[in-house]
């Protein structure tokens, strides 16, 4: 679903240039559910802008679903954002005037989906986060855990193939940071393809695989082992 090959990203500093991503080689198979770990200048968010589609790499080779992305422009890249990934950020990035059905529909309206279609769609997709009674309330009106499941419907509406969730429940106290976690897993086990970044190894060691990274480089890559239930 997601190769990476001896990708390469820097970002120029004055007459200097800044090596974020130093050679990466990086699968991610199709329904795996995988963690993005490292300190603050890693590189896990350039990584995840370039997965995400949002920034171009320097060197090396990025496939999606089988697709060599390369010389995108902003238009393209836009079609592919909404045919493959659903997004979720720490900090919700709902539309403040707009209900929660209105802000899980958006993506559909920006795929042409007339406006009764795209409501019921996104219903559909609200009643599946439990929020379907809370549709008609603003982001001012919910709680963080409430905004961040209008996020995850958001995210899903558009029936992608990657979910990229960047610091999900970075956000949220730890009792809301479980039931999002839970979502997610739900998400995944219906064969979505899950991407988190996280600082939290509580939140990692949630999903299937953990990769590290340190300075720009990938330093390990190892599954989760998940204790028996006894």
């Amino acid at each position: 679903m997601i190769k990476i090959e001896k990708l390469h990203k820097s970002y120029p500093i004055g007459k200097d240039k800044l090596h974020v991503l130093k050679g990466l080689d990086l699968h991610i198979k199709e329904g795996e559910f995988v963690a993005i770990m490292g300190s603050s200048g890693s590189g896990k968010s350039t990584l995840l802008n370039i997965v995400g589609l949002l920034d171009n790499h320097d060197e090396g080779n990025y496939f999606l679903n089988g697709q060599l992305i390369e010389n995108l422009d902003e238009t393209k890249a836009a079609v592919l954002r909404n045919k493959f990934l659903g997004f979720v950020f720490q900090s919700f990035n709902l539309i403040n005037y707009k209900n929660a059905l209105e802000n899980v529909a958006l993506p559909l309206y920006y795929q042409g989906m007339g406006r009764k279609e795209r409501n019921e769609r996104a219903m559909q997709f609200l009643d599946k986060v439990g929020l379907k009674e809370r549709a008609d309330h603003l982001p001012s009106e919910l709680s963080g855990g409430e905004k961040q499941r209008v996020a995850v419907a958001r995210a899903l509406v558009t029936n992608p193939k990657v979910i990229l969730a960047d610091e999900p429940t970075g956000a949220l106290d730890s009792t809301t940071s479980a039931s999002v976690m839970e979502l997610l897993k739900e998400i995944n086990r219906e064969g979505m393809t899950v991407f988190v970044i996280t600082h939290e190894e509580d939140i990692a060691n949630e999903t299937d695989r953990i990769v590290r990274l340190r300075d720009g480089i990938i330093i390990s890559d190892e599954k989760v082992l998940k204790k028996a239930i006894v």
